[in-house]
């Protein structure tokens, strides 16, 4: 018969409980039982939720302290030697590749200093992984000292009567998703499989010690465009695992994507079954479903795994039946597409949201109960009501009044290129610029927040609860922006931000300020490590009916001489970093978000505020998975949406952007034409990545400290960061700045590392 099944579900707690634990270890409140204790707890809470729902096919080993890709390098002991010598606990170990560490001697340890591995996004979610760092000295075994997760964690479910299927990362993605440490750049990854298959052999034979009968191994970069010498690699490892009878069966799996490009790369395989994602390519699947043998099962991905939409019964229905007519009902799975850890957890947390739009949305806990409905329908059950209740809801949302705004659509429809042009290019407008901020050489500043104290969430939470009224609030908030400008002004800081205490989150506090969207108040999704996000939820047609950010930023700039940079988030972000609709194209909406910040803008300009800084770090995140024509016309229209956000002010008026943890292509960011990018790159230990960047025609920072680390640069360091810099990029263009925002830091340490960053800046200007 038919079986239902997930591919993962969100590990962080309904009430956020992974992070709170995890960040009062890190702080020293609790102790590695104490943590381990609550993951065990989580683990156990999340099988016996699947388990009352109905699902056959539950998951283990998706769960993690930090990420599951670092789990797999712990596990392997892909571990670069910085972090060996220090003699760390295996969490500790895990946490500070993760993270970084930095403390201080006692008398019973000693100090330790050590930066992260590099983060970037995990293909084109806004989730982070930990990318794996290989060196010819890389020694693959099972770490042992680490405790073999993957066994653990089934044998822990099996205790409690649930049966798993453990999930591991696929040994050729794990690779193409690493790099090459900086002292090992002549390695390509890829040339590792041959010494860590036959790891990936033995944590196999353990679990089918241990009793697991089945693993679904995840090769997701099958989506990606793959040359030849990847692809080439599949037959044989696949059919080393699955020529040895002491392993488990297997289950390929893959999503995000369309996986034709790389079918033949995966076809005559002897595993299990296969999966793949019905959801964002619902049209691969006549071609997919061919390369099964009689035997093979096919798990239908048909829930989706990323968005908070309902399901569809009635389509996803259609298509499960589709594969039944092909296959049998003995052979299809009904499967969420990808993991569910891209989705809050529970929408019954939900008791503010309007009854109409709430009954629109699937959170992760209830797209449990959308596969187990799908599995019953299949199978002849009698599920009618579920049915007819579904309908209605789709009905309800396809006729609502709130998802349309016809003054919306009237003025989307007047964006033409002259409303998304600068009045004139950058080598006209850079002397305007000069004359007006008389910037020193190497200029200095931040990219927006400061520290969120605890003083700051209290009277945050007390003004939202009506405990504190208006007047006292903003009284707080500009005791607050001035404390941060002074302080600026104190250690040297050229170009200063008002510190953004007003503001919960970078999407949130925009979204709930713009016509069009819809915000829970529980719907926390795992970003990386523990920081959680609460993403707003795109509902209609999007605009602005008041300005959002000028009465701060004209408060800020009132009290100092130095220029206040007005700090906005781009429309590409405010979409990605959104549930988005699933009803519009994301150009719609991008370009609705572009008109909105385009107002506040101009609103910015006209108020005295000159220096606009409007973030897109999801640009790159938005990127389509394969080169072609839907990759050329996204970019298209991101930059069109920036350029919309930005090109109505006048040429003495500076605008920059920032980006963060991905991939980027300076090509994508020079079609935003903003005059000054800031872009992370203190984890970047490729050469050729500043190289990339050495023809940028307009003025860049390239971020010197990692800002989610708790470890402070020295200025030695930071002078040798900017060396480094310097023998590929102009001195006159180049910008000091730290990564990213510094809103999850702790004042001590900003206060230390920006004095640090600002003398070696000085240092520099007087070399030049």
């Amino acid at each position: 018969m038919v079986a239902s099944s997930i591919l993962g579900f969100p590990r962080i707690g309904g009430q956020r409980e992974l992070k709170k634990t995890t960040e009062s270890y890190w702080q020293g409140k609790v102790d590695v039982e104490a943590l381990l204790a609550q993951g065990k707890q989580l683990r156990e809470t999340n099988w016996k939720l699947q388990k009352a729902a109905g699902v056959e096919i539950i998951p283990s080993n998706d769960f993690s302290y930090y990420d599951q890709v670092l789990d797999l390098s712990l596990l392997f002991n892909v571990i670069p030697t910085r972090y060996t010598k220090y003699n760390l606990a295996p969490i500790d170990v895990l946490f500070a590749m993760g993270r970084g560490l930095q403390r201080k001697a006692t008398d019973s340890t000693p100090a330790v200093d050590v930066t992260a591995l590099e983060m970037v996004k995990w293909f084109d979610s806004n989730y982070h992984y930990v990318r794996p760092t290989f060196s010819h000295s890389t020694e693959f075994k099972l770490n042992t000292e680490a405790g073999l997760k993957p066994v653990v964690e089934y044998l822990e479910a099996k205790a409690l009567g649930i049966e798993t299927r453990p999930v591991l990362l696929g040994p050729i993605s794990y690779l193409y998703l690493g790099k090459s440490d900086k002292d090992s750049l002549d390695l390509e990854p890829i040339s590792l499989l041959e010494k860590i298959l036959p790891v990936y052999e033995e944590i196999l034979s353990k679990l089918k010690e241990a009793g697991a009968t089945q693993v679904q191994i995840d090769e997701p970069i099958l989506v990606l465009d793959l040359p030849e010498s990847i692809q080439s690699k599949y037959k044989a490892t696949y059919d080393q695992f699955t020529s040895n009878a002491a392993l488990p069966e297997l289950v390929l799996t893959t999503y995000f994507g369309d996986v034709r490009p790389n079918l033949s790369a995966i076809k005559d395989l002897s595993v299990a079954g296969y999966h793949f994602d019905f959801v964002r390519v619902p049209e691969q699947f006549e071609e997919v479903v061919e390369i099964l043998n009689e035997k093979q099962t096919l798990s239908v991905g048909i829930v989706d795994g990323r968005n908070i939409w309902k399901t569809n019964y009635s389509k996803a229905a259609a298509f499960v039946e589709k594969a039944i007519a092909k296959l049998g009902k003995d052979r299809v799975v009904v499967s969420t597409s990808s993991s569910l850890l891209h989705t809050p957890v529970d929408l019954a947390n939900e008791k503010k949201l309007d009854a109409t739009i709430k009954d629109w949305f699937s959170f992760a806990t209830q797209k449990l109960d959308e596969v187990v409905v799908l599995t019953k329908n299949a199978r002849g059950d009698d599920v009618a009501k579920e049915l007819e209740a579904n309908a209605a809801s789709i009905k309800s949302r396809q006729e609502s009044p709130i998802t349309t705004n016809p003054k919306v659509q009237e003025r989307l429809a007047t964006i033409n290129e002259s409303l998304s042009t600068r009045k004139s290019n950058f080598e006209t407008r850079l002397p305007s610029q000069q004359a007006k901020y008389n910037l020193p050489l190497f200029p200095t500043t931040t990219i927006g927040s400061f520290p969120q104290t605890k003083d700051i969430r209290i009277n945050r939470n007390k003004f939202a609860k009506g405990e504190l009224s208006a007047e006292d609030y903003e009284a707080f908030i500009n005791k607050e922006i001035e404390t941060v400008v002074r302080f600026q002004e104190e250690i040297g800081l050229d170009v200063l931000v008002h510190g953004e205490p007003e503001r919960n989150d970078m999407v949130q506090y925009f979204g709930e300020q713009l016509e069009g969207y819809a915000f829970t108040t529980n719907g926390w999704v795992q970003s990386y490590g523990s920081r959680y996000v609460r993403p707003p939820i795109v509902v209609g047609d999007v605009s602005r009916p008041k300005a959002m950010t000028v009465k701060e930023s004209v408060y800020a700039q009132s009290i100092t001489s130095k220029p206040m940079k007005g700090m906005l988030t781009g429309p590409v972000t405010c979409l990605r970093w959104s549930f988005p609709r699933d009803d519009v194209s994301g150009r719609v909406q991008a370009l609705q978000l572009g008109l909105a910040l385009r107002d506040e803008v101009n609103d910015l300009e006209a108020a005295g505020v000159t220096v606009i800084q409007v973030d897109e770090p999801a640009i790159r995140e938005g990127l389509p998975l394969r080169a072609g024509k839907e990759r050329s016309d996204y970019l298209n229209w991101a930059a069109q949406s920036f350029r919309v956000a930005t090109s109505g002010v006048e040429d003495s008026t500076q605008i920059h952007s920032h980006f963060c943890y991905s991939d980027l292509d300076p090509n994508h960011i020079k079609a935003l034409d903003a005059d000054v990018v800031s872009i992370e790159f203190s984890k970047k230990d490729d050469p050729n990545y500043i190289q990339e960047f050495s023809n940028y025609p307009n003025h860049i920072g390239l971020g010197l400290f990692d800002i989610h680390s708790p470890r402070i640069p020295s200025k030695e360091e930071f002078v040798t960061r900017i060396e480094e810099i310097l023998k590929v990029y102009p001195a006159n263009k180049f910008w000091v700045n730290p990564d990213c925002g510094l809103k999850t830091r702790g004042w001590p340490e900003v206060r230390e590392s920006l004095t640090n960053m600002v003398e070696a800046a000085k240092e520099f200007r007087g070399k030049y």
